[in-house]
């Protein structure tokens, strides 16, 4: 299977991972390719038996969620910990596209660079020196490492790809999903099945994933999810070019240039531990980065996401602009995710209605 590195990420991490997950999936369907017919449980079978451990490739991401104008949001850098570079992050990933480059290797780790004009973003995670958030833009830097852990199998963090993000849909298919084989096409100048997953949940915004398969590796290039009733994807995530030759090392080290501002956190080794404190090297007067007190309700392609009161409150000012009133709250719609803001500062999020999502809130 492609490169996982282990499956942690602090909260102020999230944004900047979540703005290069979303990848737009530049392929061609209406060509004959020439596979061999495969079923969908031979399809499935063929991406879990993929043997790819290291690889390269570019992307590039556009979403269409029929979002309201979020040009008034929040502002910063996406690799603080502040509500403002959250939010930034979350209107980029919703409204705009950025090219990315990834780089991966089991042995060595993965780095992950967004490509602006100007600016440069990396993340890169490693077994030796744990994760680093890198905005040249704003000359920020966020070094993470486990505290105390000689584990040197154990990077702090998973740094998607559009290949991760699509195993773990079809790692989490269940009898909730219709799974069928669509076109042959052609994704990166290679040759790939679809797989097309459909939910038979009723109360979900999603019509369908469509997965692209490279026909040789088995490796996932592409994804692209389409909204219950549309046309074309609301968001969507595909390689445009990929090479599975093993990367140079020498793109998985990290020095912060001169002027950068470092700042260090430590999360426990054993990251649910509540004995275990700060490491020493931690920025004074900054905790380590803890998940946010998220909880779950549904199952399947109708979970709905609930985040604390209080744990996302910096994120949210300024959204009375682009949200809509609603019985106890205010809500962010799009053709694809609901997000519910409730008047006690909870928030409700999902490929759900708003009417379940205020279910949920009461």
């Amino acid at each position: 299977m492609n490169p996982s590195v282990k499956r942690w990420a602090p909260f102020a991490a999230v944004p900047i991972i979540a703005v290069a997950a979303a990848i737009a999936i530049p392929m061609t369907t209406n060509a004959a390719q020439d596979l061999p017919e495969k079923t969908p449980q031979q399809l499935l079978e063929f991406v879990a038996d993929s043997d790819v451990t290291a690889f390269s490739g570019e992307f590039t991401q556009t979403s269409d969620l029929g979002l309201p104008d979020l040009s008034s949001l929040g502002s910063g850098s996406t690799t603080g910990a502040d509500g403002d570079g959250f939010m930034s992050a979350l209107v980029e990933l919703a409204t705009t596209s950025n090219d990315a480059r990834i780089y991966a290797d089991a042995e060595q780790g993965a780095r992950l660079q967004v490509l602006d004009q100007l600016d440069e973003r990396d993340v890169i995670a490693t077994a030796d020196d744990g994760l680093w958030i890198y905005d040249s833009g704003e000359k920020t830097a966020l070094h993470v490492t486990h505290e105390g852990s000689s584990d040197a199998s154990t990077p702090p963090a998973d740094v998607p790809t559009p290949s991760s993000v699509a195993e773990k849909l079809l790692d989490s298919v269940d009898d909730t999903t219709a799974v069928a084989v669509g076109s042959n096409g052609t994704v990166a100048g290679r040759d790939v099945y679809e797989l097309v997953l459909t939910p038979r949940d009723e109360t979900t915004l999603v019509g369908d994933v469509t997965i692209s398969v490279d026909g040789e590796t088995g490796m996932p290039l592409g994804i692209a999810v389409t909204a219950e009733g549309a046309s074309s994807p609301a968001f969507s995530v595909a390689y445009t070019s990929v090479d599975y030759s093993t990367p140079d090392s020498s793109l998985f080290a990290f020095t912060p240039p001169a002027g950068v501002e470092v700042t260090e956190k430590a999360i426990p080794a054993d990251a649910h531990s509540d004995d275990a404190a700060p490491d020493d090297s931690t920025t004074p007067g900054d905790a380590a980065p803890e998940a946010p007190d998220v909880t779950t309700t549904g199952a399947g392609w109708g979970t709905i996401v609930e985040l604390a009161a209080g744990e996302a409150s910096a994120s949210l000012e300024g959204l009375d602009a682009i949200t809509t009133p609603v019985d106890g709250g205010r809500v962010l719609s799009s053709s694809l995710v609901n997000v519910l803001i409730t008047d006690d500062g909870r928030v409700f999020a999902g490929a759900v209605s708003v009417d379940a999502l205020e279910s949920a809130a009461r």
